[in-house]
């Protein structure tokens, strides 16, 4: 049988070994563009040219490499052209698509900020961004209507205060996920804060890890608070029966065109040895990554051709040096966390998790936040992968929660605004095919309504392409954007379906992919009435009140 590695030879039977354009095979011949691209010059280096070049010439004088390749590697994505419909994604050329200003992402890695970096977002936002501030579900927060010309200013101002947007894009260590309760949560026994600044301070922005084959997404947490399945590398709080506490290694996750969810490696790492373990990971798909096609350059494509075994082999024999101690799975809780309201502190302080709608704040909001918190004399701040935040180190909680909902931040939100994200959509983004933030907010709107006291814990993913940057495929209803035929024939904004997925964040949950019922597809006019019928429907068909939807949903699509 061919391997998925593995291609005929025109004109011949014999099957010979692909090129997939792995360095470690010896294969260092870029295979398509954006392989020539980073082979000309690391992208790290554009920024000289952003700061010294592109800020005086303006957006007309930018290198077509560093705008579409290079910028990326700084957090910048030209936006979509404003009134390009959805039809037109996959059709127009990028310069006809690239509008004259980005999208700018800032990491936050764990996603923590103080009070002061909190204040310099929200000025940054006013001054430079048209008061725009998103929470992203990988805890970073996007600008859009930045101009090149002010870029070398916003890096002064963040750098200011610890803050970066290096690497926040591109084929490189992406932002580090990390519980937002870490060193606070009194479940928690292990705090792996420090572990993330170390892999931060010494790999971000390190030229010989800023040349991956694709993206490389990481979580390090000791909670399931944290979608870890779906992310290249995962380590997740685990005790070892004789060494005590530390991680349990994952590989190999990621969503978009051809989700796979991430594998055990079986390997117990003690907290002092993730940095390394991490490197060498990082290192080991640096190395045998493909090259070929941007569309199996992934880790998972990898870890799911070789298979876990093979590849925790190769990681100990080449990377490491040295065999990882074999330890046992995570504990999960009893219930899944998601943070939102008040919490006790270990410390007998109070944390609040509060809900904007779907991620979408402003400089605006963020000030008035920042106003709030040194009115009640905290410090800290933290950002979940679910466009949420939390306020921590507070002594008088009730009190924040009423100032809160003030701002539109609800610490006790209907489950529809608790459990609905939704991405960038064609707003901004010029892969998306479909509006988002605005379809996802009435949508909340129109359930909270229709169905105010309904007793669900349902969570809607909202999504405007098929690449699932809302995670689509891992929520009980997953809404992927493409154009669909409505009712009198015309081609309109729309849905296709996903039902029933979940990741196994609690005792008794499975991880399972969303199925997608064929031909099942909503216009996004008529979205609030078909979420409504199907909740509808599982609550008077569900067998009892401990029936899940996802549970319903594949009893149902299994008759």
């Amino acid at each position: 049988m061919t391997s998925a590695a593995e291609g005929r030879v025109p004109g011949s039977r014999a099957t010979q070994p692909r090129d997939e354009g792995q360095w470690a095979k010896g294969s260092r011949t870029p295979l398509n563009a954006n392989e020539r691209m980073k082979k000309d010059e690391d992208p790290l280096r554009v920024r000289e040219r952003i700061e010294h070049v592109y800020a005086r010439t303006g957006f007309a004088g930018i290198d077509p490499d560093d705008l579409r390749g290079r910028f990326r590697w700084w957090g910048l994505y030209t936006q979509r052209r404003p009134g390009i419909d959805g039809g037109r994604t996959a059709v127009l050329p990028p310069e006809e698509l690239d509008d004259e200003y980005f999208m700018l992402r800032v990491r936050i890695d764990g996603g923590q900020l103080d009070l002061q970096q909190l204040r310099t977002v929200a000025e940054l936002s006013k001054a430079f961004a048209r008061d725009t501030a998103d929470l992203t579900d990988r805890q970073n927060i996007q600008f859009h209507w930045v101009r090149i010309e002010d870029m070398p200013e916003i890096w002064r101002r963040l750098e200011a205060v610890g803050l970066s947007t290096t690497e926040a894009c591109g084929d490189c260590p992406r932002v580090v996920l990390g519980s937002p309760v870490a060193g606070v949560s009194r479940d928690e026994v292990l705090d792996p804060t420090p572990a993330i600044r170390s892999i931060v301070d010494s790999y971000v922005g390190d030229p010989t890890l800023s040349n991956l084959p694709r993206k490389f997404k990481s979580v390090i947490s000791w909670l399931p608070d944290v979608p870890y399945e779906t992310n290249d590398i995962a380590f997740l709080g685990a005790t070892h029966p004789e060494l005590g506490p530390g991680f349990d290694l994952w590989v190999g996750g990621g969503l978009s065109t051809a989700p796979r969810l991430a594998d055990r490696v079986g390997a117990w790492v003690p907290l002092a040895e993730v940095p390394e373990t991490w490197l060498a990971v990082t290192r080991l798909f640096r190395d045998y990554g493909y090259r070929r096609l941007r569309n199996r350059a992934r880790l998972k494509h990898l870890v799911g051709d070789w298979g876990v075994q093979r590849f925790r082999e190769v990681l100990e024999q080449e990377y490491l040096g040295r065999a990882l101690v074999d330890g046992p799975a995570p504990q999960l809780p009893g219930t899944p966390i998601d943070h939102i309201g008040v919490h006790r502190q270990k410390d007998d302080l109070y944390y609040v998790g509060a809900a904007p709608v779907v991620g979408r704040l402003s400089g605006t909001r963020l000030a008035a936040l920042a106003d709030l918190m040194e009115a009640h004399k905290t410090n800290r701040i933290r950002l979940t992968p679910y466009q949420k935040l939390l306020v921590l180190d507070v002594a008088e909680p009730d009190r924040l929660v009423r100032d809160l909902h003030g701002l539109g931040l609800e610490a006790h939100p209907s489950p529809w605004r608790r459990n609905t994200m939704a991405c960038t959509g064609i707003e901004f983004c010029k892969l998306a095919i479909v509006e988002t933030k605005q379809r996802a907010a009435q949508l909340i709107e129109e359930l909270e309504r229709r169905l105010p006291d309904a007793p669900v814990d349902m969570s809607i993913h909202v999504n405007g392409c098929p690449n699932a940057c809302a995670r689509t495929q891992v929520a009980d209803i997953g809404l992927k954007g493409q154009l669909v035929t409505d009712a009198s024939g015309r081609q309109t904004e729309g849905f296709q379906v996903h039902l029933g997925g979940g990741l196994a964040l609690a005792q008794g949950q499975s991880s399972e992919f969303g199925r997608k019922p064929r031909g099942l597809k909503t216009p996004a006019a008529e979205l609030p009435t078909f979420v409504e019928d199907l909740v509808r429907r599982y609550l008077t068909d569900r067998k009892d009140e401990s029936e899940s939807f996802a549970q319903w949903t594949a009893r149902d699509l299994d008759r």
